[in-house]
């Protein structure tokens, strides 16, 4: 995570996605990332991974992730290929999970309302800055904690706590 600057299409969602739109408990039964990415969204649209590149990146409404605490949801968004999750407001449970498994998210009220659907942004992770390509804009949110940090740097927390116990 440390200086990595994310590109990709915008995706938008709205307000309370909860986590059976991102990722319906038909499919719980699978802990593999990439057949849950192919039917992220499918309670919600059920185009929306046809649609999705590699890097591309959701821009939610509020309370994003709001309903279970699995974490399926944020596996299957990086299984389908998101790279982060812009939103005006997580749910503190997905919040959490996204850290767990080495899902960057954002919480910026105002990128989530003003950037459109298609929209390529540019998100630099170690400057907390979010840049609307296609319109110019530029918005700010607040860095991660370093203990945060150095959990995103791992790619998660089960990968943190290895590279911790093998001395890393």
């Amino acid at each position: 995570m440390s200086g990595e600057v994310l590109e990709g299409r915008a995706h938008k969602v709205g307000d309370h996605i909860n986590t059976d739109l991102i990722i319906p408990a038909t499919y719980l039964v699978s802990k593999d990332p990439v057949e849950l990415g192919c039917h992220l969204m499918e309670g919600l649209d059920p185009d929306f991974c046809s649609r999705v590149e590699a890097g591309d990146i959701i821009v939610a409404g509020y309370n994003f992730g709001s309903g279970s605490s699995r974490e399926h949801a944020p596996v299957a968004i990086k299984g389908a290929g998101i790279s982060c999750v812009i939103a005006a407001s997580f749910a503190r449970i997905f919040y959490r999970n996204s850290i767990n498994v080495g899902l960057p998210i954002l919480e910026s009220p105002e990128a989530s309302a003003a950037v459109s659907e298609g929209d390529l942004l540019m998100v630099d992770l170690s400057s907390g800055i979010i840049e609307d390509v296609t319109t110019g804009e530029s918005f700010e949110v607040p860095s991660y904690p370093e203990f945060m940090r150095k959990i995103m740097d791992a790619g998660g927390l089960i990968e943190y706590r290895r590279s911790e116990l093998s001395g890393g």
